[in-house]
């Protein structure tokens, strides 16, 4: 049997430890672009929404946000809906590391991709995405208090 999630892990961290590296001098602590990029992708999401699309507890997107609110990367606002909800944004400084994050991510996923034709790099794509719902489903289970059965 294939070790597809340790392929899929190995991968993972590698693109991740690339990044972490190369945003240092950007003043983003390890994975912090990660917030970044989502927010400015979904103006407005709340923390609560943020945390379940990036699978992350919420104490560790708390403690992210912070820091990118204190580094004048995002801003925290209060809905009308919901007061005890914010709504984050990505500010005007943090919009203009978005640029140079979507930069890096493109040519990452160029250089992972390569070899690949628009045939096999579509066959992928659709399969990653059955595992990542797959994953999902796992992870709010558990996340929930549920056992899994193994």
């Amino acid at each position: 049997m294939t070790e597809i999630l340790r392929e899929i892990g190995m991968i993972a961290r590698a693109l991740d430890s690339i990044s972490n590296i190369e945003f240092k001098e950007l003043e983003l602590a390890k994975g912090q672009y990660l917030y970044l990029v989502r927010i400015y992708e979904h103006p407005g999401i709340i923390q609560e929404e943020l945390a379940e699309l990036l699978k992350v507890d919420k104490t560790t997107a708390s403690r992210a946000l912070k820091k990118l609110v204190s580094a004048g990367l995002i801003t925290r606002e209060k809905t009308k809906q919901n007061q005890k909800n914010k709504a984050l944004f990505v500010t005007e400084k943090g919009a203009r590391l978005y640029d140079l994050i979507k930069r890096e991510h493109d040519h990452s996923e160029q250089v992972a991709l390569s070899g690949l034709d628009q045939a096999e790099q579509e066959v992928l794509a659709r399969l990653l995405v059955k595992v990542r719902q797959n994953v999902a489903t796992d992870w709010r289970f558990v996340k929930k208090g549920g056992k899994r059965k193994y």
